[in-house]
């Protein structure tokens, strides 16, 4: 039994990034770089945020995770003095609803985040 249950630890990890092409950090790497901007950028709280370049605090975050990256960008950039910024990433058409979903409410309440997609 407990050899179930360290198996179960060891792989439950990984099915969970079974889903995705690429697991949410290749991306942050991948888009940051180019961007010149610093990775898991360290905030005053012991936060971190995913990618701070030198006019944005941005969250980086699969297309479902919207609702939860468009607070984590708002919180990044009170605590920063930038500008909030999201990059969502979508890994098929499908998930191009939650990218309209984001530019949606960030437009109804004139929210001063920008966005970005990244695709595979």
């Amino acid at each position: 039994m407990k050899k179930l249950i360290y198996l179960l630890i060891l792989f439950i990890p990984t099915i969970a990034y079974a889903k995705h092409l690429h697991p949410e950090k290749w991306y942050q790497n991948k888009w940051c770089a180019e961007q010149k901007g610093q990775t898991e950028y360290r905030l005053p709280d012991k936060t971190r945020c995913d990618c701070l370049t030198d006019t944005h605090a941005i969250e980086v975050d699969f297309a479902k995770k919207f609702y939860e990256a468009l607070g984590q960008s708002l919180y990044y950039s009170m605590q920063t003095g930038k500008r909030a910024g999201i990059l969502l990433i979508i890994e098929n058409k499908k998930e191009l609803k939650y990218w309209i979903r984001l530019n949606s409410t960030i437009q109804h309440f004139g929210l001063p985040v920008d966005t970005w997609k990244i695709e595979p």
